[in-house]
């Protein structure tokens, strides 16, 4: 979704690798792989175009490439968005995945929540793609590590089967496995479905076909969720950090997709409290590294890779150093130990853009509401305004110098029961901006949910 161009199943496509509803049709070994019984999905699809409405098709895909229901047909106003939740052109017990069509370009989101006695006791987000890759990088997985475990479904975003295979950074692998076209297939992490070295390693996947895929990490209260990446940088930004900030703590996991070892730095800049700093480590290629958790834990003792303090931080983080100049890629964990957590998937270069949109922004719907973090990450500042679909409120203008981030709650500013859409633009012609947005729930359970903005 990030890196929009012309998918090959037909017109221009949005891949969303795993769309699971409530009472799916898991075996018995599924389950037990899983820490919920049962998962459900809401899908936002946000039509990018300023002028043009898009006629949009939510097709749905089982697990064997068969369809999983009549195509949703609808259309969706210029610079506007829809929520399809319940999804409703498929049975109750559907597992599988979804291809969007649209006849201009799309953003798309998908909020997946657990499901426990009909409660929803955690929630994560991530992102479609409109393109696929036949290499896909998953920087985290987890399996027993502190009682997280992962699983991820692998989609085919080609025009014909896939051939499939893993190579994990501990060095055992998982496949080869036979994808059909638009169809996903579900690994699962847990101990008794693989046998791993490690408790927290990293995957790159490789296939013929175009391919997308995304994480659920979760224990038996907290549930993550990031989308893969095709492709890397030399640089990456990580736009939200936290540390020591209310409980809240940043874990940041960069895998080096490159074929050299090289040193890492990142530069964390605060926006709202703490200091400067940096953190370098030893990436090995096709693994990844751990950063942010230990250069700001108190309770883990100060040593050479970082110089950061040990105290409250809000900021950002950006990769400035890279010795051998291999691609990178990188999500940041967001933990309220023991309550909630989300994950997002790091911005390259070519990610960031005059403006960024949101799909799915919300103010007192069922609780929920979101705040976002939209950074300028160009060398140069820019003056940034924001707007809501279907709402009279702006933010800003505010100027953003270089690395500078703006943080906006929308909690009691727009309607009870909002749901809409929200664009920010910045004035410069060579602004480069990038965002994150937090959904968020009040209450004792994981109600965190986190995704990226997009470029349009």
């Amino acid at each position: 979704m990030n890196r929009r161009t012309l998918s090959v199943i037909g017109r221009l496509t949005l891949v969303l690798a795993l769309v699971l509803v409530a009472g799916v049709g898991f075996g018995a070994s599924s389950v037990q792989a899983q820490a919920f019984p049962a998962y459900t999905s809401g899908i936002q699809v946000a039509n990018l175009s300023t002028t043009l409405p898009a006629t949009i098709s939510l097709n749905a895909y089982n697990a064997d490439g068969s369809s999983g229901g009549t195509p949703l047909a609808d259309t969706i106003p210029a610079n506007s968005s829809k929520t399809y939740f319940p999804i409703s052109n498929v049975a109750a017990g559907f597992s599988g995945s979804v291809v969007i069509g649209s006849s201009q370009s799309v953003a798309g989101i998908v909020n997946l929540l657990a499901v426990v006695s009909n409660t929803f006791p955690a929630a994560a987000a991530y992102v479609g793609r409109s393109a696929g890759g036949t290499t896909v990088l998953l920087p985290l997985l987890n399996q027993d590590n502190s009682g997280f475990n992962t699983w991820y479904s692998i989609q085919n975003a080609g025009s014909s089967d896939a051939t499939v295979n893993v190579a994990y950074s501990d060095g055992t692998a998982a496949g080869p496995f036979t994808i059909k076209a638009g169809a996903a297939k579900v690994v699962y992490q847990k101990l008794g479905s693989e046998t791993h070295t490690a408790k927290v390693f990293a995957a790159t996947i490789t296939g013929n076909q175009p391919l997308v895929a995304s994480v659920v990490q979760e224990s038996n209260k907290i549930m993550f969720a990031y989308t893969g990446f095709a492709a890397g940088s030399t640089n990456p930004v990580f736009p939200l950090v936290n540390a020591n900030n209310a409980n809240y703590i940043t874990g940041i996991q960069i895998q080096n997709a490159g074929t050299q070892a090289t040193d890492v730095t990142l530069s964390y800049t605060p926006a709202s409290a703490g200091t400067a700093c940096t953190e370098t480590r030893t990436v090995q290629p096709g693994a990844s590294a751990t950063f942010a958790l230990s250069a700001f834990n108190p309770s883990v003792p100060a040593d050479a890779s970082s110089n950061c303090a040990k105290a409250k931080f809000i900021g950002s983080a950006r990769v400035t150093g890279n010795t051998t100049a291999q691609n990178l890629v990188g999500i940041g964990n967001q933990l309220l130990p023991g309550v909630n957590g989300e994950a997002y998937g790091s911005f390259s270069d070519s990610d960031a853009g005059k403006s960024v949109v949101m799909p799915l922004i919300m103010d007192r719907n069922g609780g929920y509401f979101t705040g976002f973090n939209v950074q300028n990450v160009g060398t140069n500042p820019t003056t940034v305004t924001c707007t809501f679909q279907n709402n009279a409120r702006t933010v800003g203008p505010t100027a953003l110098a270089a690395g500078q981030a703006l943080n906006d709650v929308q909690l009691n500013t727009l309607a009870a029961g909002y749901i809409g859409s929200a664009v920010c633009t910045g004035d410069a012609a060579d602004t480069k901006l990038v965002g994150v947005v937090n959904e968020l729930k009040t209450g004792t359970v994981d109600n965190l949910l986190v995704y990226e903005g997009v470029k349009p």
